[in-house]
């Protein structure tokens, strides 16, 4: 019986390999390795986030004393439409090769409570410090162009490179150093925003709150994510090509690009007389050359996934015609289609089976381009062996 995988929709009977291809399987490490596939992080997956949302609880508490209950409420409904507009277009880039939820929701309250927690606690400091040694507060366009870009980006910059350390198999190219940080920026913008927000409401009523959220929530709800995707483009580009410390010098490299970006961004704001001028001139460009830039990783992800399976291919592991399935949209979105037409539907497989097939083309380039090790051969061992189990599931009766 010819096995009803994604392959059939296209070309008809899958290959299904035998013993793992000798032209592909590295020889094995000098000792043995257990290294089951890395989907978790051990300890730092809960503690993190757990410390997170305590963190978060106390910046609720902190708004709530300042802003007031019902402000605090209008405040967080409002900020909630750019970051559905943000986290929205998180979610198309991150299609392709999906980052862990926890790792997502780790970045997301790391931006909303961590880093807001640091911004607060240095700018009081500051203003307590500039208060006793000068008897005045600090100057505001200081504020906006040095304080602000420099603590904020730290800040965010810090719940990234931690991710990178403590996600290593999963943070592997720039295109998830752009999920992560897009995700920990949206979080620093939502609570960011809430204040704005509250603060706007209590000083100038609905008009003034009105013309903030046009200006932050509609016309520049990604700038934020302009700023710290420089670190996490940085992060990911290193990622492929250093080891060790070196990545330290990539973190440092965005970071100074993400804060001079943010100081650009807030001097123009800050010093601009025509808002719209500064709008089209400066800010449109911006946010086009991060599209641009964005649609080319995706297409670079689909490149290495075409690739890297073709290899695999040639051993046996898949057909072509499935290869070229699974390294396009619409190959992939045809799987799905035939999964849903199955009785009864096969859409969980399916699904594990483009996954699995994706995580080993990516394991497969880290190998390729000079970044193995024991894990990562243990990795790819297990992800052909989960390859091999999902054709197994797709095909088996009753599925």
């Amino acid at each position: 019986m010819t096995s009803p995988v994604p392959g059939e929709y296209r070309s008809g009977p899958v290959v299904n390999p035998g013993p793992s291809p000798q032209a592909f399987m590295p020889p094995p490490p000098p000792a043995p390795v257990v290294a089951p596939l890395r989907r978790g992080t051990g300890v730092f997956a809960p503690i993190g986030i757990t410390v997170a949302v305590i963190v978060g609880l106390l910046v609720v508490a902190y708004f709530a004393v300042a802003l007031g209950v019902s402000t605090l409420l209008i405040g967080s409904l409002l900020a909630l439409v750019p970051l559905t507009i943000v986290l929205l277009a998180v979610r198309w880039v991150d299609r392709w090769e999906p980052e862990p939820r926890w790792a997502l929701w780790f970045a997301f309250l790391w931006g909303a409570a961590v880093s807001v927690a640091i911004a607060l606690i240095v700018d009081t400091g500051v203003q307590l410090a500039m208060a006793f040694a000068l008897s005045t507060g600090p100057d505001e366009a200081m504020q906006a162009v040095v304080q602000a870009p420099l603590v904020e980006e730290v800040a965010k910059g810090l719940g990234i490179l931690l991710l990178f350390t403590f996600s290593r198999s999963h943070f592997d190219g720039p295109v998830d150093g752009l999920v992560y940080a897009a995700t920990v920026a949206a979080g620093f913008a939502f609570t960011e925003n809430i204040l704005y927000f509250g603060q706007a409401l209590i000083e100038g009523g609905g008009a003034a709150l009105g013309a903030t959220f046009v200006v932050r929530g509609l016309f520049s709800p990604f700038a934020h994510v302009l700023f710290t995707a420089c670190t996490g483009l940085a992060i990911g580009l290193g990622a492929r090509r250093t080891r060790g410390p070196g990545i330290l010098l990539w973190f440092l490299g965005g970071l100074a690009c993400a804060i001079a970006l943010h100081a650009l961004w807030n001097g123009s704001l800050t010093f601009a007389s025509d808002a719209v001028a500064l709008y089209l001139l400066v800010q449109v460009p911006i946010f086009a050359a991060a599209i641009v830039l964005t649609v080319l990783l995706r297409r670079q992800e689909r490149r290495i996934t075409r690739d890297r399976l073709l290899e695999y291919a040639a051993a046996g592991w898949f057909n072509p015609d499935e290869v070229e399935g699974l390294a396009s949209p619409a190959g992939r979105n045809a799987a799905l289609a035939w999964a849903r037409s199955q009785t009864p539907p096969r859409t969980p497989q399916v699904r594990a089976f483009i996954a699995d097939a994706t995580r080993l083309a990516f394991t497969r380039q880290a190998i390729v381009t000079g970044r193995s090790d024991a894990r990562r051969i243990a990795d790819e061992r297990e992800l052909l062996d989960l390859v091999a189990a999902d054709r197994r599931a797709i095909s088996a009766p009753g599925a």
